[in-house]
């Protein structure tokens, strides 16, 4: 169904039916999705692979998803959020099914662009849908309760996904982690939409790549996620050659995602209230000192000490990057700013894979922790220049 309902009217009232079958649609997608994430890597190297080709696999998918947002980000003001939405919980639930009578690495590739496609358009509608519920007076803490179905579909999946290997085939993985993507296609058939605004269509069908007000959130999210692909791509594999038993690499997933959640109402708020320059310092120090005991990981305690601090970093991090970027364009762009700073998401996740897929080849897991801390170092760099130029004023509530 599509309304032309807007923002909400009131301060309290963001947590809806609609608000709530949007953070149910997201949890169910990056439930699949995270299920897919410790296994693929095993599954790659099942069929013939190698490190190497898991991050180029791996980054073959951000890339895909990279290009995709762009689009989405313009059709979502243009055709609808249902429309693009819908139907990129289709492709994504397709291409993750598809992995069950795979055999091949070139086919491998192709179900990677296929499921990119479908990742870029469903996260894109899916970000923008929730910020058409939320005020933007709360916008920092909203959006940390939308992004907390993704983190405890983090908690679930790679734990959950890690279990059922040592007792299910590939074939069966990937029919259960479609299954959820299922769910979420269903979920989002129930959900009121926001209709598309006819004065405003028009201006919006000039497509553009890149929305460039958010640039600057956008550019460190890059590098905060870069270090991401290494977690992603290689630390089931980095923690088995440190001693550890890859059994018990699921509770890293599990605690990093609880220390996620703890952070997101309160950051969030604290966004709201002080802006970025309170947020960003914390939450970047934490993701360094997870990423240096990372790159040491003598024994499962300090596996567990890494994940609190990365969970705490991103956790704070990430929403309001987010709710940074949306604050900065009208509300006939939130598609294209949307598109953009996830597409920032996806690049770094990508690079990332990539990048380490070749550095692990050449010198050993622990450098791809190393490299990631030298990352946050540069992203620290540019947030002072930022902090300089007076970027970071108390976040805009006209939007």
């Amino acid at each position: 169904m599509e309304l032309a309902s807007s923002k909400p009217a009131e301060k309290h009232s963001f947590i809806t039916r609609d608000f709530i079958l949007i953070c149910a649609s997201n949890f169910f997608l990056f439930l699949g999705f995270q299920m897919t994430l410790p296994m693929l890597p095993y599954f790659i190297r099942d069929i013939g692979g190698s490190d190497q080709i898991v991050g180029i696999i791996v980054g073959f998918f951000t890339f895909s998803a990279l290009f995709t947002r762009s689009f989405a980000g313009q059709a979502v003001e243009t055709r609808g959020r249902k429309l693009v939405y819908v139907l990129g919980l289709s492709f994504f639930v397709i291409s993750i099914g598809s992995y069950a009578f795979l055999s091949s690495l070139y086919l491998v590739f192709f179900v990677r662009l296929l499921q990119g496609i479908g990742w870029g358009c469903s996260g894109t509608a899916s970000g923008t849908i929730a910020s058409d519920l939320i005020p933007a007076s709360r916008r920092g803490e909203g959006m940390g309760i939308y992004a907390l179905g993704a983190n405890v579909a983090l908690a679930i999946g790679p734990a959950l996904s890690l279990t059922l290997m040592q007792k299910l085939s590939f074939h069966w993985m990937f029919l259960i982690c479609a299954s959820s993507g299922l769910i979420s296609v269903f979920l989002s058939l129930l959900i009121r939409y926001k209709k598309v605004d006819k004065s405003t269509q028009k201006a919006n069908e000039k497509h553009h790549f890149f929305e460039k007000a958010v640039w600057k959130p956008s550019l460190l999210m890059f590098l905060i996620t870069i270090t991401f692909g290494g977690i992603a791509s290689f630390l089931p594999r980095h923690a088995e050659q440190q001693g550890i038993d890859i059994s018990q690499v699921k509770y890293y997933f599990v605690v990093y995602a609880l220390a996620l959640m703890s952070t997101r109402l309160f950051m969030g708020k604290l966004y709201d209230r002080k802006g970025m320059k309170y947020v960003f310092p914390p939450g970047a120090i934490m993701i360094f000192l997870g990423m240096l005991l990372l790159a040491w990981l003598p024994n499962m305690t300090v596996l567990l000490i890494a994940a609190v601090l990365y969970g705490w970093g991103f956790g704070a991090l990430q929403p309001a990057f987010n709710a940074w970027a949306i604050s900065l364009v009208p509300e006939n762009k939130r598609g294209a700013a949307t598109a953009t700073f996830f597409s920032s998401f996806d690049l770094g996740v990508g690079i990332g894979a990539i990048l380490f897929g070749q550095i692990s080849h050449l010198f050993g897991y622990p450098m791809i922790y190393i490299l990631s801390a030298s990352s946050i170092v540069i992203a620290f760099i540019i947030f002072f220049r930022f902090a300089k130029s007076g970027a970071f004023s108390k976040p805009s509530t006209t939007h």
